[in-house]
């Protein structure tokens, strides 16, 4: 028995085309763990900032916060799910001719657990709207406060800046700006409409991705950390909001921004502190997963991909239930 066999009621016994307002949110703290670079295209570009105020009081001017934007994070997390899914096979053919389900080459399959989880679209027909819901997430300190430059260079194999044979200088040199290490981004991710083992899926991408921005091989290593699951009838509140109420809580009385860094544990007992006091502004029916039964969901998703068996099951039950591309 798991634990999720306690919220059967939020999840939908097969897939639907339908839309039928079960929302589970997963909040996440996105911890940092090596100098990071979240930006849009290029070698030498700023990072993604923008003003925001800094809590929900009405007691400062705005500032720069880093953002690390909504398709960062789940291309990711889908890259993810895709190796899981390729290695099992389930990955799919839409037809004869089109060759197997690959991004950004206008041939998904329309069928398999990622299609139909994080949706496609494909010109001459064929789309599923995804179900995964996500928003850009905002870091918990500003940036002046954990940003920082580091230059760079391409060195011969002289180990000198110049050509050994044309003596020329090397024109590979420049500034990068970084997310500095222990650097905290609050995000939510709301999946939809799922079946449970769905939501095992997509959960376990999140939970098992690691590395997020520019030159990932090499840093931005980053710790997902699943601080509760809320499952409601509608949407909740936004990233930026937990955010600003969460640096409200970090400051109390103070106007001062909060030390940095800070241990995690100061910062996820002031953010589940601000889900508390953000749910009550909702327009709608919440049920709140307590922290212990958050603990038995990670043990549980923990156990399921250790046991080769179990997740080959949960893989190929998933996908037989899709209707065919």
């Amino acid at each position: 028995m798991t634990i999720l066999e306690q919220y059967q009621q939020h999840f939908l016994p097969t897939y639907s085309n339908y839309p039928q307002g079960h929302y589970a949110t997963l909040f996440l703290l996105r911890q940092v763990e090596s100098e990071a670079i979240f930006r849009t295209e290029g070698s030498g570009e700023p990072l993604n900032r923008e003003f925001v105020h800094p809590g929900l009081k009405d007691d400062g001017e705005p500032i720069q916060r880093v953002v690390i934007s909504k398709r960062k994070q789940t291309a990711v997390e889908r890259r993810t799910g895709r190796e899981l899914l390729r290695r099992h096979n389930h990955l799919f053919e839409k037809d004869a001719k089109s060759g197997v389900c690959a991004l950004n080459r206008n041939n998904p399959c329309g069928k398999c657990m990622d299609c139909m989880i994080y949706g496609y679209a494909v010109g001459g027909g064929g789309a599923q709207k995804s179900r995964v819901i996500t928003d850009d997430a905002f870091s918990l300190h500003p940036a002046t406060t954990i940003v920082g430059t580091r230059q760079f260079n391409a060195l011969f194999d002289n180990s000198t800046m110049r050509d050994p044979e044309t003596s020329k200088a090397s024109t590979s040199i420049g500034t990068d700006e970084y997310v500095k290490p222990e650097s905290i981004f609050l995000d939510m991710e709301t999946i939809k409409d799922v079946t449970e083992a769905e939501f095992l899926y997509t959960l376990g991408n999140v939970m098992r991705s690691t590395r997020y921005g520019a030159i990932s091989s090499r840093i931005g290593k980053v710790r997902n950390h699943l601080v509760g699951v809320i499952f409601s009838d509608c949407e909740v509140f936004s990233n930026l909001e937990w955010t600003q109420a969460t640096f409200d809580n970090l400051r109390g009385d103070s106007a001062a921004e909060p030390d940095f860094p800070l241990h995690l544990s100061r910062i996820r007992f002031a953010a589940e502190d601000a889900i508390s006091n953000l749910l009550s502004l909702i327009v709608g029916q919440t049920d709140v997963m307590p922290d212990e039964d958050v603990t038995q969901l990670l043990s549980d998703l923990q156990g399921l991909y250790q046991d080769e068996g179990l997740l080959t099951q949960l893989l190929a039950r998933t996908s037989e239930m899709y209707p065919a591309g």
